[in-house]
């Protein structure tokens, strides 16, 4: 099952209407609100590109202007509400993402693909300090989502769970594999190590 095309994609336009839903905000209130909550660790948030996201959201009829503050002499500050379109857009959208898969294309999922270029011993190397901070960032984050237990409802940290997880089974995949390469288990290794010794490529490379 395919997911619908959207008006708008970025992840940064659902992050605005999901905080919109709180209540009416300014573009930099809502990116304050975003970081103060810690959804900076999942949606990349850059003010020039946030207020042309909610500019787009407003073409669109999702948002719309509920207001214009002033303070003084500070500049005027236009307030953003959501509208029941964008309410509606909001809710069908995360439903699409939490009920369809989507293909992604992590960096590292392309460096794997290529990684034949590289002679066994030097990935074997490079996959080793990979292993070794993969380890340190599994631990860290498994402290830190203890410490986050303690204070919020774990409703408010799947998120952080998850990618807690992700690194937990990163790690055991990059430890498997590595392991079979020094091993000299890894179907195809010896044509892969004959390549980069004479520089002909095996026949079943073809």
């Amino acid at each position: 099952m395919a997911m619908p095309r959207r008006k708008l994609s970025n992840p940064l336009a659902l992050a605005v209407l999901v905080t919109l839903w709180q209540k009416p905000m300014h573009p930099y209130e809502i990116a304050q609100t975003l970081r103060s909550q810690g959804k900076d660790a999942t949606t990349k948030i850059k003010y020039g590109s946030l207020y042309t996201v909610v500019q787009n959201l407003e073409k669109h009829g999702f948002v719309e202007v509920a207001d214009v503050e002033r303070a003084g002499n500070r500049p005027e500050r236009t307030v953003y509400g959501l509208t029941d379109a964008g309410r509606q857009e909001a809710s069908e959208w995360l439903s699409d993402l939490l009920a369809v898969p989507a293909k992604e294309f992590p960096i590292f999922e392309t460096a794997l693909s290529f990684l034949a270029v590289l002679p066994p011993d030097e990935v074997a190397r490079l996959l080793k300090e990979r292993l070794k901070n993969l380890e340190v960032e599994a631990v860290s984050g498994r402290a830190a989502l203890a410490k986050l237990y303690e204070t919020l409802p774990r409703l408010f940290l799947v998120e952080v769970e998850y990618q807690v997880h992700m690194v937990e089974a990163q790690t055991e995949w990059v430890r498997g594999f590595l392991e079979e390469i020094e091993k000299g288990s890894l179907p195809g290794v010896d044509g892969w190590r004959r390549f980069h010794e004479t520089g002909e490529l095996p026949p079943e490379f073809t």
